[in-house]
């Protein structure tokens, strides 16, 4: 059984005193019947890893450079944000892709990366509003999944995550047909290329406005195997009310 997964990413969101959040998190979800991941910015790794105390949290960060070290101002290598605690890695979300032009290959490249320092990857994929409305979500996803994942990958070091660009902080989301339909595809091909095991073992996302109010449906949906959140991962409140949502689809 696939172990279910709430990640949070905060984004560029987050100073030293918002770590309260973080606090009160732990602090609900003691003992979590669900893996637990946050993803606060870069600044806030270190600090956040060293409040965990014993808890199963996990912090992660939220992109790295391909290149173990370098020539390049202001990036962050794979292996640093282990340094700082981290011990997964955001990669691929629609963001970095359209605000600074990543492409299916760098992600691929960041991922091997990754996989090299210890790190879980978590890989968006995501159609935009233009490609759903042509029927070419598939090919998308498919071109991005073929392309993004390495071949390194394994069940234990890689998670998928789907986020229609068009739902990302829109508030706008699909049917849970779609959802459904996108998911059951992305399992179809890992199993393809991966095989059995690595294919049924990888955990898939889902991401783009999951809310509390909508949580519990999503996560009726075959081959969703948790969600990664954005906005409403800012609060204690917001996300614990989505991970309590997951824990009880687990029974």
């Amino acid at each position: 059984m696939r172990r279910k997964l709430a990640a949070g990413n905060w984004k560029m969101n987050g100073l030293s005193t918002d770590l309260a959040e973080l606090d009160r998190l732990i602090t609900r979800h003691a003992a979590p019947a669900v893996d637990l991941l946050l993803c606060p910015p870069a600044t806030l790794l270190a600090a956040a890893s060293a409040r965990l105390g014993n808890h199963p949290l996990l912090i992660g960060g939220q992109d790295c450079h391909a290149a173990a070290s370098g020539a390049h101002t202001g990036d962050i290598s794979a292996s640093m944000l282990a340094d700082a605690g981290a011990r997964a890695v955001i990669l691929g979300h629609s963001e970095r892709r359209q605000d600074h032009e990543e492409t299916d290959q760098m992600v691929r490249a960041k991922a091997r990366a990754a996989h090299a320092a210890g790190l879980t990857t978590v890989i968006c994929l995501g159609e935009s509003l233009d490609e759903r409305e042509a029927a070419n979500t598939l090919d998308i996803i498919g071109g991005q999944l073929s392309a993004s994942v390495p071949d390194n990958s394994t069940g234990e070091n890689l998670v998928i995550a789907y986020e229609p660009i068009w739902a990302i902080g829109s508030g706008l989301t699909p049917t849970l047909d779609q959802i459904g339909e996108v998911h059951d595809f992305i399992r179809t091909r890992l199993e393809r290329r991966f095989g059995a095991g690595v294919g049924r073992s990888a955990r898939l996302l889902y991401g783009g406005s999951v809310k509390p109010e909508n949580a519990a449906e999503i996560f009726t949906i075959s081959n969703v195997d948790g969600a990664l959140v954005g906005g409403a991962s800012l609060t204690a409140d917001d996300f614990s009310a989505i991970i309590t949502a997951l824990e009880a689809s687990t029974t």
